[in-house]
């Protein structure tokens, strides 16, 4: 299948894990003919961690790095950030079957209660940017996928 020429936005997807994002993404990106960048694999697959973190059981990201040149093409205006959120049971039932346990289920699960992330994409982004969306099932994530899918088809480019 031949690549639309026409423009297409860039979204960000984001949340706590275990609430859907990757699923989201995936979906979003077979509708839409959007590129899905998942950013732990990458992290994982190109060693762009500063190591492991036994207690959590994951990589150790170093959000706070710097002398980093990324080289981008898009500017922020074709961005929109989605912020997947999920029902507390719901969540802890998908981390403790992914095998989270003591520290690392208890701060993803008071993360998720605070709106940890949602909240600083709100300090990070103009509010009109950020879409949080309920995943707590595959109802809320085909609606999800369908309204972003409605989004990115219709979305045009600033002028």
């Amino acid at each position: 299948m031949a690549q639309s020429s026409k423009k297409k936005p860039n979204i960000l997807v984001t949340g706590t894990p275990g609430v859907g994002k990757t699923t989201t993404s995936s979906l979003l990106a077979d509708a839409t003919q959007l590129h899905h960048i998942n950013i732990g694999e990458l992290v994982k697959h190109k060693n762009l961690h500063d190591g492991w973190d036994d207690d959590f059981d994951c990589h150790i990201i170093n959000e706070d790095l710097s002398g980093y040149l990324i080289s981008y093409s898009w500017l922020l205006v074709s961005w929109c950030l989605v912020s997947e959120l999920l029902g507390n049971p719901v969540l802890y039932d998908r981390l403790s079957k992914r095998g989270y346990q003591g520290a690392k289920l208890s701060n993803n699960i008071e993360c998720e209660i605070f709106q940890v992330l949602l909240e600083e994409a709100k300090g990070s982004y103009p509010e009109d940017m950020v879409i949080p969306l309920q995943s707590d099932s595959v109802e809320d994530i085909s609606r999800n996928v369908g309204m972003l899918t409605d989004w990115v088809r219709s979305w045009q480019p600033a002028s």
